[in-house]
């Protein structure tokens, strides 16, 4: 099993900086199912916090996060994230209590679709393979899988991790927990928080992971009941583009709060 530790430097944009291992390989089983209602952060003390249901594409008032020079939505190739169909995916609220205001890792994946990414293997003479990123010490994992759970292929590009999307496939984020210890996860992507489709901010709250468990972020939180799945589509076609212009289109960011 390849394992390499990496800088992460400008791929922290979203959220800070830290350190990842990449692996690429498969995971036994090879497959991922959501195992009933997924977990909330609130406020160990104070009045609890619930999440925010997302608005919908036309309507959700995105700030812009980071200033990326790049051309119109329109004309950009490669992939975003559509606001896709409605998913099943309950959620309940539960306290956490940060240890830190700083997160204690950060992870940035981005993706593309597949001419993109085989034009950055063949001038970085790197090789596709099923991926998944090793957070802070290695004991976090995280990936994107398909809809049938399997592991999405990618490479290091530079040292930055690239996947691969395919035009209109739904895909999942898995995050999983090695250790014994709860952790919170506020995921964004391209750009948007998962759970309130605002501009990504590791300030705001997310899901638990669980000792040993394992996160599966269906979509776009619509409700504490459903989501809008997560489906790669045309850049012009894709939630940020049609919010706030799609500047950090392309990117998956997680925060990582230790408890």
């Amino acid at each position: 099993m390849l394992r390499s530790r990496l800088a992460l430097g400008a791929l922290a944009a979203l959220f800070g900086a830290t350190a990842l291992v990449a692996c690429g390989s498969t995971l036994g089983g090879g497959g991922y199912a959501s195992s009933g209602p997924q977990t909330v952060a609130t406020p160990a003390v104070g009045r609890p916090m619930t999440a925010t249901a997302g608005a919908s594409p036309a309507a959700a008032p995105i700030a812009d996060q980071v200033a990326i020079p790049t051309a119109a939505p329109s004309e950009r190739p490669g992939l975003g994230t559509a606001w896709g169909e409605a998913v099943y995916a309950p959620i309940t609220a539960r306290p956490f209590a940060r240890a830190s205001a700083a997160p204690w890792a950060v992870a940035v994946l981005r993706y593309n679709d597949e001419e993109g990414v085989a034009a950055q293997a063949r001038y970085y003479g790197g090789a596709l393979e099923p991926m998944e990123i090793y957070a802070g010490d290695g004991s976090i994992g995280i990936s994107l899988v398909d809809e049938s759970g399997g592991l999405l292929p990618g490479f290091l590009a530079g040292g930055q991790p690239l996947i691969v999307g395919r035009d209109g496939a739904r895909y999942r984020i898995v995050v999983r927990n090695g250790t014994s210890a709860r952790f919170e996860i506020v995921a964004s992507v391209d750009g948007l928080d998962v759970l309130d489709g605002k501009a990504a901010d590791p300030a705001r709250r997310g899901y638990i992971l669980d000792p040993y468990g394992q996160l599966v972020i269906d979509g776009f939180r619509q409700t504490d009941q459903q989501v809008a799945a997560f489906r790669f589509g045309a850049v012009a076609d894709s939630y940020a583009a049609r919010t706030d212009g799609g500047g950090n289109v392309g990117v998956v960011g997680v925060a990582i709060f230790a408890e």
